[in-house]
């Protein structure tokens, strides 16, 4: 495949092998399948070879079969955060609900929305609730959600609709969680390319998850859940955070290997 007056497929993968790109064939189909002509392809080729997320030159993003729309500084949805969406889902299933005809469903540092879409794909009368700090990930996730679904500005719980003050049945989040000293050992194109505010979880990566358990209990309603992604190695610490905040709670590790999903689910015991 090739674009008139550009390099073709084989020796721009070329280009990207020898900037240090894994999948260097993957990503020129991808940046060819995109570029409008010859000049375009240059210029994505270029974002691509200074280090540029290509999620954010193509302007969107897979995630569990979607295609999530984004927005500059936006962070770009993880492989691994899949497993999450994953348990969302299964929960939902499994009929966590109140006795009414639709669940409410939250997702806290929503980013692109691409967890709440993900639900909102196999759950299409749950109601979604989408909640970011940043204005380009509220724009983002409105892009990414249909109705039923709001999405609002605000710091956490704020901002959400009092109507659901316990009454959520199901709160997800993938809340930063990089320690703060581990952030200059992450990769490029999330250390240099990505907002701070979206990776740094505080001196043990647990900050956000904290704040998170403080306010969730009085959201949700009784038996509610909470699911919140993590590492391996934080998982046990956050399961005893989980616990001391009133949650029948577990680890549930990704049996795919190559994701390496992990998150703390818990379920609110009664009061």
């Amino acid at each position: 495949m090739t674009v008139p007056g550009a390099v073709d497929a084989g020796a721009l993968a070329e280009r990207l092998r020898a900037a240090g790109s894994v999948f260097a064939e993957e990503e020129a189909r991808l940046l060819i399948a995109e570029a409008a002509d010859a000049g375009a392809l240059e210029r994505m080729a270029v974002r691509r070879i200074a280090g540029d997320p290509l999620e954010q030159i193509l302007g969107w993003a897979e995630f569990a079969g979607l295609r999530i729309l984004l927005e500059p500084g936006v962070f770009v949805p993880r492989r691994r955060s899949e497993w999450i969406a994953e348990l969302a889902i299964a929960a939902l299933d499994g009929g966590v609900r109140m006795p009414r005809a639709a669940p409410i469903v939250v997702e806290l540092c929503c980013g692109s929305a691409a967890i709440a879409a993900a639900v909102q794909h196999r759950h299409p009368h749950a109601v979604i609730v989408a909640s970011d700090i940043q204005a380009a990930a509220v724009r983002a996730a409105r892009r990414n959600l249909t109705r039923p679904a709001t999405v609002v500005r605000g710091d956490l719980f704020d901002g959400l609709p009092r109507g659901i003050h316990r009454r959520i049945d199901l709160v997800v989040a993938n809340a930063p969680y990089v320690p703060s000293g581990e952030i200059g050992r992450m990769p490029p194109e999330a250390r240099d390319h990505e907002p701070r505010i979206t990776l740094d979880g505080g001196a043990d990566g647990l900050d956000i998850a904290r704040r998170i358990l403080a306010g969730a209990p009085e959201r949700l309603r009784p038996g509610g859940r909470l699911i919140i992604e993590t590492s391996r190695r934080q998982a046990p610490e956050l399961l005893a955070l989980f616990a001391a905040a009133g949650f029948d709670a577990g680890i549930r590790r990704d049996p795919d290997d190559d994701r390496r999903g992990t998150a703390v689910v818990g379920a609110l015991a009664p009061r």
